[in-house]
């Protein structure tokens, strides 16, 4: 699907600058190790005001979990100001990536499924985009559809400024982790849901991803495939049946779904591999172009750190192989 490059260029225009206002990132008790690039700006969602807000709006709180000193390992959770952290290449290939860290649903787990990877493709001459999205168990009025809005919005976003930041706003890809990968493939399957009413021209923008990799992915929200912890979080312990296939993303396919990437763990002791390989077969019936890497050793949340030195420590050239093939870059 070509992208409508003078609706960027209008949308581009027409978006306000308080879309670039400046909200600082994360960084827990300690500093970064040295040498480590902090993000070279932060991008608010909703500078007119995050829609939906309930009564009480959730307090962000930083959780520093590593006790390695040259190590950061931040989750954050309560996000109230959803918004995307930029990580910019020294030459860049005019392609870029909206990363969706994951975290269960009830928390965003940032540095390695987000801020190390961002990085990583930053290097590779990809500008990075790591997405601070609310959590459904927050109260936020668009209830389950509420990280798909700030998803949707980014990729909005990324395209209405891409012409005056010098890219392409066509190659957008979308990558996410586990309960970030349940988010990266509804953003890949759900591309045009209308999950909000739109609040600047950004909004006439498309949604749909250029590529998507959902890594270790939750997509069943059914027994017994279902990570119960982010199921119970997105829909709730009582879900009707309509609800779970509102949510299951393999449940979602059409002939719109961009291409995907899948990687995923055999000894996946917390999401099962059977949720890749559903989407897997659903991709299939639908001729939805996918490449998909299983495997043997590698657990849950491997990212971009946990499996150096086994075979799924391979997954990011094997991702960026592929995406070249697909003429992200």
């Amino acid at each position: 699907m070509k992208f409508d490059r003078r609706t960027a260029l209008l949308a581009a225009l027409a978006t306000p600058i308080a879309a670039s206002a400046q909200t600082a990132p994360p960084r827990g008790d300690k500093p970064l190790p040295g040498g480590l690039a902090d993000p070279s700006e932060t991008i608010d969602l909703w500078p007119r005001g995050v829609p939906g807000k309930p009564a009480k709006p959730p307090v962000e709180k930083v959780d520093e979990r590593s006790t390695n000193a040259m190590l950061t390992d931040r989750s954050v959770s309560g996000v109230a100001n959803p918004r995307m952290a930029v990580f910019r290449p020294r030459v860049a290939n005019g392609a870029s990536v909206l990363i969706m860290p994951g975290g269960g649903y009830s928390r965003i787990v940032l540095d390695h499924e987000g801020y190390v990877l961002a990085r990583w493709l930053a290097a590779q001459g990809f500008t990075a985009y790591v997405l601070f999205y609310r959590l459904p168990g927050d109260g936020w009025k668009a209830g389950p559809d509420v990280a798909l809005s700030d998803a949707q919005r980014a990729m909005r976003l990324i395209r209405a400024r891409a012409i005056r930041d010098a890219l392409d706003p066509e190659r957008v890809a979308a990558i996410g982790f586990s309960a970030g990968g349940h988010l990266c493939a509804d953003l890949a399957t759900r591309h045009a849901a209308k999950t909000y009413d739109p609040v600047d021209a950004a909004d006439r923008l498309g949604t749909r991803p250029f590529v998507a990799a959902p890594i270790y992915p939750v997509i069943s929200m059914s027994a017994p495939d279902a990570h119960m912890g982010s199921r119970k979080q997105l829909i709730g312990e009582n879900a009707s049946p309509a609800l779970e296939a509102a949510h299951a993303p393999h449940r979602n396919v059409d002939k719109t779904t961009p291409p995907i990437f899948l990687a995923h763990a055999e000894d996946d002791d917390v999401v099962p591999v059977e949720n890749s390989l559903l989407l897997r077969a659903a991709l299939k019936a639908a001729g939805v172009p996918v490449e998909t890497h299983l495997f043997t050793h590698g657990g849950h949340g491997f990212g971009m750190t946990r499996a150096v030195g086994k075979p799924a420590g391979e997954w990011p050239e094997l991702f960026l192989t592929w995406a070249r093939s697909q003429g992200l870059a």
